[in-house]
C-alpha cells in the first residue's frame, strides 16, 4: 500500500486544512453534523459509507479535535458525534463550496438541495473574500507571502 503523504508540518495553510479535513468523506461528514446527524448510524445511512470507513474517518476527524464523542442527548447508552469549536468553524468552508457546486456542478434549472436562512427562508448571499479595509479581493488582488528556506517569511 502506497504511504499517505502528510502536510501536517507544511508551511501552508490550505496544506495543513487538507491534511486534517481533505478527503471527501471527513467533509460529508462534517456537512452532515451541519445538518444535525450526531449519531454513527445518521452518518451511515446519509452517506451509504461502510461501518469500516466511517469509523476510521470519525477518529481521524475526532484526532484533528474537528468532533468529539459525547454521551446521547437522550441519556441512551450509545455515543454521539458532536462539532467542536474547531469543527464549527468549518462551516463557512462547506458554504463555499455548496456555492461553487451550485454555480459549476449542476446544469441549468437542475435541482438541488438549498441552503436557507432559518429566519427568513431565504437563500444566503454568496460568500465573498475581503482585504482587511473591506475592498472585495479576488486572486489578482492577493499575493501569497511565502517562507524562505529557514522558516522565515520570504521577502
Amino acid at each position: 500500500m502506497v504511504a499517505r503523504t502528510r502536510f501536517d508540518t507544511d508551511p501552508c495553510p490550505v496544506a495543513r486544512s487538507v491534511d486534517s479535513i481533505g478527503d471527501w468523506w471527513s467533509l460529508l461528514i462534517v456537512r452532515d453534523a451541519f445538518d444535525g446527524s450526531r449519531r454513527f448510524v445518521e452518518f451511515q445511512r446519509s452517506l451509504g459509507i461502510a461501518k469500516n470507513i466511517l469509523a476510521a474517518r470519525l477518529r481521524t476527524l475526532e484526532g484533528a479535535g474537528v468532533m468529539r464523542r459525547t454521551p446521547a442527548a437522550d441519556g441512551g447508552a450509545h455515543q454521539e458525534y458532536v462539532l467542536t469549536e474547531k469543527g464549527r468553524d468549518l462551516f463557512p468552508v462547506v458554504v463555499a463550496l455548496r456555492q461553487w457546486g451550485e454555480a459549476h456542478c449542476f446544469a441549468p434549472g437542475e435541482a438541488h438541495s438549498r441552503l436557507l436562512d432559518r429566519e427568513t427562508g431565504r437563500p444566503l448571499r454568496p460568500l465573498d473574500v475581503r482585504s482587511e479595509d473591506g475592498r472585495p479581493v479576488g486572486p489578482r488582488e492577493t499575493v501569497v507571502k511565502k517562507l524562505d528556506g529557514g522558516g522565515a517569511a520570504a521577502r
